[in-house]
């Protein structure tokens, strides 16, 4: 089907699509990772494509949730509990937001450093029933609600026992796997906190080695499933990185697409973002971004701004390699480079980091912390963006750092073997250096590759110039999702 084919329904022609968006997280709202980057982006660009889009998500402390319409209660288990529905629009986006205090006026999203809240189970129960109920209250039937993550996996569930007693009835639903290795999984016991019928806990429903998997729910029960890139799909449907769902997915194969995330090019644009004012450039302006390695160096407390700048910015955790970056420290140093860390995670690696910035004084500099401002002035500072991640569903850094003029040198895995096009193997297209082998040697190798290169700094321009001139806007990806929603639909 040809982007520009207008669907037929029943009714006629349909020139716009009702799609509902529904996410545990979604930005500038709330957020604690890629996924808020998502839901807050792609909405906006389906808008922009003419479609009435709507988004529900929780009303976490500090959310301006906006006009307050509704109260009514959702059964959670044997119990209920009082839900208040807020609106606000922006954007071209109606956003509602569901409110309860004992479940979401918390400090966190999801735990604390200590864990994960012990009735998130109970809190996202709430959240899924009082979507539905929302839209049976609102009598608004949209023709897609569109999923993502565990925390949504309810949604399908009950929208087909609602389908079957007659609402939402035309209601079609795609859920998309952001992260295989989040699965909200509860204890067996804790199933009829769900509010279905016993049958769907099974080996072919909710069930998964005696729990309750929520992320399986989805998997099973929605119309459509999509995941962040298509080698990320190939992936999950794999013993190595299909985190035991990998025969759900190989069963579901045929309604399951990969589709890569965009970035929100207005949010993430050298020439507009305040935090590197006065030093704002693009690709034409490259003295700019001179200035600002300048700078982020000092703020790193590293030496030498002739040497390339190495940054790694994101989680500290097995997921991320950043043991891979632990490893290759010396290496780097020893090539002449400096490093600069900045995220926060797990305690090994914060003592790892410290050790080595103790050896490699003014030539490895951390800062063990989430900072939004600093992450950006890091990415327009840096000359190469380390991405050694272990999986990587899509990847936002890399597209962040081809934006902001930063080479990057990743692990040959889901989004980023999409997206990274290998100097190595064609210096005609390349925009970045790829490593096959998980290993310290493999990763510290393509290191002195992509070092060498930076070496010759006209051809390094020229790389540098074919990551600032891609199209990683949502544009893209947003069309894809459009053909995906259209094609369901097609079939109802």
């Amino acid at each position: 089907m040809m982007k520009s084919e207008v669907l037929c329904r029943d009714e006629g022609p349909l020139a716009a699509m009702k799609i509902v968006l529904v996410a545990s997280e979604v930005a500038p709202f709330s957020k604690t990772g890629g996924l808020a980057d998502v839901t807050g982006a792609l909405p906006k660009a389906l808008a922009r494509a003419g479609h009435e889009v709507t988004v529900f998500s929780p009303a976490y402390r500090g959310v301006k949730a906006g006009r307050a319409l509704a109260r009514f209660e959702v059964r959670v288990g044997e119990r209920s509990e009082m839900a208040q529905l807020c609106r606000r629009k922006k954007d071209g986006v109606t956003f509602y937001f569901v409110g309860n205090a004992g479940f979401f006026d918390r400090d966190c999203l999801y735990g604390t450093a200590q864990g994960d809240y012990p009735d998130n189970l109970e809190r996202f129960v709430f959240f899924d029933r009082a979507v539905l109920q929302a839209l049976v209250y609102l009598k608004y039937e949209p023709d897609v609600i569109h999923c993502h993550d565990w925390q949504t996996g309810l949604v399908p569930v009950h929208q087909r026992e609602l389908r079957a007693q007659g609402g939402l009835s035309r209601t079609r639903t795609v859920f998309t796997i952001h992260n295989l290795g989040y699965q909200g999984r509860f204890p067996g016991a804790s199933f009829p906190v769900t509010g279905l019928p016993s049958s769907y806990f099974g080996v072919e429903g909710l069930e998964f080695y005696g729990d309750v998997n929520l992320l399986k729910a989805g998997l099973v029960y929605s119309d459509r499933l999509t995941t962040v890139s298509p080698t990320y799909a190939r992936e999950i449907q794999t013993a190595e990185l299909g985190f035991g769902l990998d025969g759900v997915l190989q069963n579901r194969a045929r309604h399951l697409v990969g589709i890569v995330n965009g970035i929100d090019t207005e949010v993430w644009d050298p020439m507009t973002d305040k935090t590197l004012s006065p030093d704002n450039y693009n690709r034409e302006s490259p003295d700019a971004k001179r200035r600002l390695k300048a700078k982020v160096m000092r703020e790193f407390g590293l030496d030498g701004t002739n040497r390339p700048l190495l940054a790694f910015i994101g989680r500290l955790s097995g997921q991320k390699g950043i043991e891979l970056v632990c490893g290759a420290a010396e290496r780097m140093v020893e090539l002449g480079a400096n490093l600069a860390v900045l995220g926060t995670g797990e305690e090994v690696y914060h003592r790892q980091l410290q050790e080595l910035a103790g050896r490699f004084p003014r030539r490895v500099g951390l800062a063990l912390k989430f900072d939004d401002r600093l992450a950006r002035r890091l990415y327009a500072g840096s000359d190469i963006l380390l991405m050694p991640s272990r999986y990587e569903p899509c990847g936002l850094g890399q597209l962040i750092a081809f934006r902001y003029g930063s080479v990057p040198v990743a692990h040959r895995t889901g989004g980023l073997a999409d997206t990274v096009a290998d100097c190595s193997e064609d210096a005609g297209v390349g925009n970045g250096f790829l490593f096959q082998d998980y290993t310290t040697a493999a990763f510290s190798a393509t290191i002195a590759t992509a070092l060498q290169e930076f070496g010759d700094a006209t051809g390094w321009k020229r790389i540098v110039a074919r990551g600032m001139s891609r199209d990683d806007s949502w544009s893209a990806s947003a069309d894809r999702y459009v053909m995906l929603y259209q094609e369901l639909l097609s079939e109802s």
